[in-house]
């Protein structure tokens, strides 16, 4: 006799320009409630991986980096935090689940999420203006605050704010993502250097940034690896010699960022590092038709999440990005124009985001203080989702 399904409370949210299942701790099964195997089976099985379709048709995810995540939260311990986020980017194809590192775009639904949830001090949630909730994210161990409107006692969630790569308006949140760089030596840059020459067997040589910043990103210049940064996702994610060559310079450049000892460990760290390339600004034609023109932006940016090209930026890459165009001479603010730079508008494949960060060099180490980005979110679905009783077999 087949095990019956269990449900699960559950509530499906977009945050930013990603889609994921968020669960309360304490409301998943007892197995799942700590990490391990049977926590990584629960949310394979929720969102309908391995699929060697690649569809997602017995699951909640969508076959795409953007949709197969999962969010785990829990009041959190610690006085100078409201809600403890853990982030799960669920592979489509493969039994694995990475927890290497943040989703930045579902960030922006955490806590309004923790708010309905009942997760936050009602203390500390007003009737109207902003609820300010401090986030301790738990895969990286950073702090991001989320100001959260309110209207009438909940999470204001629709609105006239405009995010491009999401077909309609909503509210508008603001993410202040503190002190996202790694700390030890070096970490924000992890060679030493805002700017290396760098080389992939089979690939070539080219310049290089490497950046722990929000999430470990590589940045390249557009121009040195063939493209022109106007490319949209067909353009790259329809050529598998361009994806694979992709793939070969992330898995060296994760070992020279000291991610991983060597590159067969990129197998299992699929979420991170993640790769990007940058040009000075030029006018194209975003995803939705939309000219965007080149007098609009500082730069533009593309960069690839779980092996394809992103149809917008992910959250955490645009921390690296806004951290790295305030440094002068990466190869990101110096497809800016180079200097000092407080904030910059850069131009990806659904449209243009514009990202704020607090840099300061000390004794020649540059550091950051804060990156500050506006999103949206809102709840898509609740209730439960169900699984079959013997994932936990």
């Amino acid at each position: 006799m087949a095990a019956p399904q269990v449900p699960v409370p559950a509530t499906y949210w977009r945050g930013g320009t990603s889609k994921g299942v968020f669960f309360r701790r304490d409301d998943l099964p007892e197995p799942a409630r700590e990490p391990g195997p049977a926590r990584d089976a629960f949310l394979l099985r929720v969102i309908g991986s391995p699929d060697p379709y690649a569809n997602h048709i017995d699951g909640m995810g969508a076959a795409t980096s953007s949709t197969s995540k999962t969010v785990i939260l829990d009041a959190s311990d610690d006085p100078e935090h409201d809600v403890d986020y853990l982030f799960g980017q669920v592979a489509i194809d493969k039994p694995f689940v990475d927890w290497s590192g943040n989703c930045g775009n579902l960030s922006a639904a955490v806590g309004s999420a923790a708010i309905r949830m009942g997760l936050v001090d009602p203390v500390r949630v007003p009737e109207s203006g902003t609820a300010v909730v401090r986030i301790r994210q738990c895969n990286i161990g950073k702090t991001i605050v989320a100001h959260v409107p309110m209207a009438g006692g909940e999470p204001a969630e629709t609105g006239d704010f405009e995010l491009d790569g999401v077909t309609f308006p909503a509210a508008e949140i603001r993410l202040d993502f503190m002190d996202p760089a790694d700390t030890g030596d070096s970490a924000l840059f992890p060679t030493g250097n805002v700017v290396d020459d760098f080389e992939a067997p089979g690939v070539g040589s080219f310049r290089a940034t490497f950046i722990n910043a929000g999430i470990p990103t590589i940045f390249l210049d557009a121009s040195e690896i063939g493209f022109t940064g106007k490319e949209l996702r067909p353009d790259i994610n329809g050529d598998p010699a361009a994806l694979a060559r992709f793939e070969t310079i992330r898995a060296h450049g994760a070992v020279k960022m000291g991610l991983i000892d060597d590159i067969a460990g990129a197998a299992t760290r699929q979420h991170t590092p993640k790769i990007a390339f940058v040009a000075p600004p030029a006018s194209y034609r975003s995803a939705s038709g939309r000219t965007v023109e080149a007098g609009e932006i500082d730069l533009l940016a593309r960069a690839l999440s779980m092996g394809l090209l992103h149809h917008a930026m992910m959250g955490t890459a645009a921390v690296a990005l806004g951290t790295a165009a305030a440094i002068p001479g990466t190869l990101v603010n110096l497809a800016a124009g180079g200097g000092d730079r407080a904030s910059v508008c850069f131009g990806h494949p659904s449209g243009t985001l514009r990202v704020g960060a607090e840099a300061a060099c000390e004794d020649g180490v540059w550091s950051v203080t804060r990156v500050s980005m506006s999103r949206s979110a809102r709840r898509l679905m609740e209730g439960m989702v169900l699984v079959p009783g013997d994932v936990f077999r």
